[in-house]
């Protein structure tokens, strides 16, 4: 019974698609719609806690899976997965994007000139909050490691300390540290959410 439900899922998004394919602009629209709650709740949301920018990205996620669809094949599963890597797609970009801006914002942030001093303070105000929220991310992240790579990490990537250091505070070999904060940024990374290499 799920089985033949699921296939018969899966043949309803095909007609879709090769609807869609063929010039209808409207077919994708239920099938989007169908998976809208799941991107944004499990895909989209946990990456990028603030709601409104989530919402931003699942438009987007939509929006491009639109304009691409003629180049979407199916491969006997639900088109989820291929919604679900634009939408993770999206989400890196906008992480780099921030990031670049932010740094961006850090170099200039002395030399140049924002207006009055009560633009510069709300400027300022804005900046805290942003790096509080960033802060308050990597903390979220950090707890969901392994105890020993969350010590790895802030180890050596927080307190800069030297490998031989960090290998002797976790009671390893400076080549067994060297593995663990491998596999601990690794971990990091794909909670965090960012693309694997």
């Amino acid at each position: 019974m799920i089985a033949r439900n699921e296939a018969a899922h899966l043949e309803e998004e095909r007609r879709a698609v090769e609807r869609a394919q063929a010039g209808d602009s409207t077919a994708l629209e239920p099938v989007l719609a169908g998976h809208a709650e799941a991107l944004f709740s499990s895909v989209i949301l946990p990456r990028l806690p603030e709601r409104a920018t989530a919402e931003d990205i699942l438009k987007d996620t939509f929006v491009t899976a639109i304009e691409r669809i003629e180049a979407f094949r199916f491969q006997d599963r639900s088109i989820f997965f291929w919604l679900r890597q634009i939408a993770l797609n999206k989400v890196i970009d906008h992480h780099r994007r921030r990031g670049r801006a932010q740094r961006l914002v850090d170099a200039l942030g002395v030399e140049a000139e924002m207006g009055p001093p009560s633009e510069r303070a709300d400027d300022a105000l804005i900046a805290a909050e942003d790096r509080r929220r960033a802060g308050a991310r990597i903390e979220e992240v950090m707890a969901e490691l392994p105890e020993r790579y969350a010590h790895a990490i802030r180890l050596r990537l927080v307190e800069e300390r030297a490998r031989e250091e960090c290998a002797a505070a976790l009671g390893v070999t400076v080549g067994n540290f060297d593995v663990i904060l491998f596999r601990a940024v690794r971990a990091f990374r794909k909670a965090w959410g960012a693309e694997e290499e």
